[in-house]
């Protein structure tokens, strides 16, 4: 749903069809408005949707505009209450096209990759954007779907340091080695179902040991039948011998 002066819009595009909306003034744009006029069946068939004077929604709170051909931020930089934005599987280049959105002070979180649509931007190619980003937005708290301050991010931390330690103990001249044998968590018998007094419990233990027990003897015998068929389906595909 996209919601003019108001605090949520999804902007997504696949087929091509250009709508564009730049004097008309609509308090809400929904589904329906948007088949209805591009005279389409699904959402799915529309590739472009032009929403000029984006930047006059000043009580925007999330924008995603994902998987689009973006470029340029800057229709955007007056959405001064803009908190969370999604950019990736765009086209921005470098760190310098997201600078002029340095004046929107509410940032909190900024995603310009996604790993799980394998969406990206040539931007982040660059191995210390994220750093970049930090100083331009003080006050984010994730970057890319990952917590960079606040609760949670500790753990995280915690969670990438212990992996780089492990990926650095794992190599020797440039090379991976092989991981020492891993010993059980747990000793034997651990999973092991424990007897107890209750009736109840002693009485559903006996019937689960008894289904076992028809389950083996029922594997036993497709296993026999099978060996059986396979032993005639072997002889019979034999070519017949005769003795003059």
């Amino acid at each position: 749903m996209l919601i003019k002066q108001d605090r949520l819009i999804t902007l997504t595009a696949s087929l091509p069809f250009i709508l564009c909306f730049a004097d008309r003034d609509f308090t809400k744009i929904t589904p329906v408005l948007l088949k209805s006029t591009a005279g389409e069946f699904e959402l799915e068939s529309i590739l472009f949707l032009k929403l000029r004077n984006l930047a006059s929604l000043r009580l925007l709170l999330v924008l995603n505009l994902s998987s689009n051909r973006i470029s340029n931020l800057e229709p955007i930089s007056n959405c001064d209450s803009l908190q969370s934005l999604n950019v990736a599987g765009n086209l921005i280049s470098s760190i310098d096209n997201l600078k002029c959105l340095q004046s929107l002070r509410q940032m909190e979180s900024i995603r310009l990759k996604d790993n799980t649509y394998n969406y990206t931007n040539p931007v982040c190619k660059n191995s210390s954007y994220r750093n970049i980003l930090l100083e331009i937005f003080p006050n984010l708290k994730a970057v890319d779907g990952e917590r960079v301050v606040g609760q949670g991010s500790d753990l995280y931390q915690l969670c990438k340091d212990i992996d780089d330690t492990i990926k650095a103990g794992m190599l020797k001249n440039g090379q991976i080695q092989e991981l020492p044998e891993c010993k059980p968590w747990v000793e034997d018998g651990f999973w092991e179902i424990k007897r107890s007094n209750n009736a109840i419990i002693e009485e559903a233990c006996k019937q689960f040991n008894d289904i076992l027990s028809e389950c083996r003897l029922l594997n036993h015998k497709a296993a026999h039948v099978i060996t059986q068929t396979e032993r005639t389906l072997s002889s019979s595909a034999q070519p017949k011998q005769y003795t003059v």
